[in-house]
């Protein structure tokens, strides 16, 4: 049944204070604030899990007491499970070397495996090394940095993950890591409800998940269980491309059974590697002569978006070099394909109006500029300029879409708005201002909907204005209300 509802007194973006109606998951009226509310109309809303009242009843009044209303907000890129999972990991993100890493290691209890997570070896003196982790702990230890794109495994973890090897292992071989890591807790489904309320109290409504599974089978059993307070596009990796071309999963298109909150998402393609890990494909080399990974050579990542776009689905390709960036963007504007390139963190000039011509989006994680910076200036000198070149994208025309890469960033939209704006964090100078978004820009970047009539009541109440925010408040945004298609997901009033 539904419920009726009436947000009162919300002052909206321009800063007029006006009473909203809802109805059937919708924006269905915006009045001025105290007007006649005679024909308000039915809407759906009520906390999570209750039924609401019969059509004709009183409307159900919200009061926002003056609160800023706007479009609820997306995170573009996710890792879910494992941000779910990060949670109880041993975080190793300050660590300046490898025997920081071991130190910490050595300390902890030896009665089980172990995981620890953030570490970030390209700027340490020296590689990690088998022999070092081997020496910190006996029992089954994988450490994970903080990109996902290097896992350092110990010789016990390796035999008991049926790992080929073990030491510091990059790519393909860290991702599988990641998978049989995965397969000890396939699902953590109270964690991931963890998460999503977690989501919901900083203002998310929707996230695309690129975690390495099944996403949309995972999501279905997810939603039957009750985790139901985000929208889901599911995205997919090349291993279940036949599989879901078969099923005529068509982006966009949505999962069976999860009450329209789950939809099929894209092909993810990690096509180069990381910065962190010395392998982002770039058109300049290394100090150390190198220029990176190109994962899926040129031929092979053109044949996959062609597939897809013939099956009507989009792409999303890692690509974060600038030499990747170069090859994903030829691989759409030879294909036709239409999708986004995630990360995108370092791009040559002349690309950058490209994204625009191809309808590409640039979908990218700011917080990252802001953990990269040291190492950007170390392996990228002369270059961090055009480094996650945010106003460059902008200015050029691309659509950007702000997303977190959960767990190498929280997932909090805030610390992604903030991150754009400022570009910096703490009492830190400003890294390249002149690539800097203004807070409208940013939260225009971070959403998918208008505060209008028709548009979905996917939205969020907050005890700040952000466009005036400071950068401290804007990074820790007080949100007192998220409600997805008018349910109330989230109330801290």
């Amino acid at each position: 049944m539904d419920a009726r509802v009436l947000l009162t007194d919300a002052r909206l973006p321009d800063g007029s204070v006006a009473d909203v109606a809802l109805g059937g998951g919708r924006i269905l009226a915006i009045r001025p604030a105290g007007a006649d509310r005679r024909g308000t109309v039915d809407a759906i809303a009520g906390t999570t899990g209750t039924a609401g009242a019969a059509r004709g009843a009183s409307p159900r009044i919200v009061a926002l007491d003056g609160r800023w209303l706007r479009p609820g907000l997306w995170d573009a890129h996710v890792h879910v499970a494992q941000w779910a999972r990060s949670r109880g990991q041993l975080d190793v993100s300050g660590a300046a070397s490898a025997a920081d890493v071991c130190a910490a290691l050595a300390v902890a209890p030896e009665d089980g495996p172990l995981i620890a997570a953030g570490f970030r070896w390209a700027g340490w003196p020296s590689p990690p090394t088998l022999a070092a982790l081997d020496a910190a702990r006996a029992a089954p230890t994988v450490a994970l940095s903080g990109d996902l794109h290097s896992a350092w495994v110990n010789s016990a973890a390796a035999a008991a993950l049926r790992l080929p090897r073990a030491g510091l292992l990059v790519e393909g071989d860290a991702f599988l890591a990641q998978r049989r890591l995965a397969g000890i807790d396939p699902d953590p489904i109270r964690g991931v409800d963890g998460a999503a309320r977690a989501a919901a109290t900083r203002g998310v409504v929707g996230i695309v998940d690129l975690e390495f599974a099944d996403n949309a089978t995972a999501w279905s059993a997810r939603v039957a269980d009750g985790v139901d307070l985000l929208r889901v596009e599911a995205g997919f990796y090349p291993d279940l491309l036949d599989a879901r071309i078969a099923a005529g999963a068509t982006t966009g298109a949505d999962v069976p059974g999860t009450r329209g909150l789950v939809r099929h998402g894209p092909l993810k393609v990690i096509s180069d590697g990381s910065l962190n890990s010395r392998t982002a494909h770039c058109l300049d080399p290394y100090d150390d002569g190198s220029r990176g990974v190109q994962n899926v050579a040129p031929e092979q990542l053109a044949a996959l978006l062609a597939r897809a776009r013939a099956a009507g689905i989009r792409a999303a390709v890692h690509a974060l070099g600038d030499a990747a960036v170069r090859i994903a963007l030829d691989a759409f504007a030879a294909t036709g394909a239409r999708g986004t390139i995630e990360h995108a963190q370092l791009i040559a000039d002349a690309d950058l109006p490209r994204f625009a011509a191809l309808g590409v989006t640039a979908s990218v994680q700011p917080a990252h500029a802001l953990d990269d910076r040291e190492v950007a200036a170390r392996l990228w000198p002369g270059r961090t300029g055009r480094a996650f070149p945010l106003r460059s994208l902008l200015d050029a025309g691309a659509r950007v879409a702000l997303g977190s890469d959960a767990p190498v960033a929280p997932l909090d939209p805030w610390v992604a708005i903030a991150a754009a704006v400022h570009r910096a964090d703490g009492d830190d100078a400003p890294w390249h201002p002149e690539q800097s978004l203004t807070v409208a820009e940013a939260l225009a970047c971070s959403a998918r909907s208008r505060l209008a009539p028709g548009g979905p009541a996917d939205l969020i109440a907050l005890d700040a204005d952000p466009v005036i925010a400071d950068r401290a408040t804007l990074r820790a945004m007080p949100v007192a209300l998220t409600l997805l298609g008018g349910r109330v997901t989230h109330d801290a009033r």
